[in-house]
């Protein structure tokens, strides 16, 4: 391939959805019949693979080929046809009672590594990933309105001994600080 079009490549892939034409045409500083070669050549370059590529006449997107969606559709159903088990729980209540956190202070609070947990929920709609304005290099974990109306509830608040329990996760996180004379990541809400 071309390294025009290995760089429309780069950028779909981590853009993760579609852009727009005149977007990759200022990205790569590019005309438009450059960038309709190089789009051609690579849905040329991803027929028969896992790939393809989606293209209107004003953008283009990288998706899961037709010949290997139903193998992925099975797998994701069978990921989210299980329960979510104990660690997905205690990943959602922390996540609920604390308020926005990054996997590094869920991964404290519950003493394991979460990232396949946080992951399966991100898949179910139970929670939603936002950046992180303090660091770019990770990210807050919030619950969704799904999760929120299937838990029956408008708000945080109005979840089951909200106060006290969230009194309980500060109390530990402050004697978990005093303990190591190592400052926790602050919560979210009070940033």
């Amino acid at each position: 391939m071309s390294d025009l079009t290995n760089k429309i490549q780069a950028f779909l892939f981590s853009e993760g959805g579609s852009l727009t034409l005149r977007k990759l045409m200022s990205h790569l500083e590019v005309q438009e019949p450059e960038l309709r070669a190089a789009l051609d050549e690579l849905q040329e370059h991803l027929e028969g693979s896992g790939l393809t590529l989606i293209r209107s006449e004003t953008e283009a997107t990288l998706a899961v080929s037709s010949q290997t969606s139903a193998v992925l559709q099975k797998a994701y159903q069978a990921e989210l046809g299980r329960e979510i088990g104990d660690a997905g729980l205690e990943v959602l209540a922390i996540v609920l009672y604390r308020g926005p956190s990054t996997r590094s202070q869920i991964d404290y609070i519950r003493g394991v590594h979460t990232s396949s947990t946080i992951r399966t929920m991100l898949a179910r709609g139970l929670l939603e990933r936002t950046g992180n304005p303090e660091d770019g290099r990770e990210y807050f974990y919030r619950p969704t309105v799904e999760l929120l109306s299937h838990l029956g509830v408008r708000r945080v608040e109005e979840l089951p001994n909200y106060q006290e329990i969230v009194g309980e996760l500060a109390a530990f996180e402050s004697a978990a600080a005093q303990e190591t004379d190592v400052e926790m990541p602050e919560n979210a809400e009070d940033q």
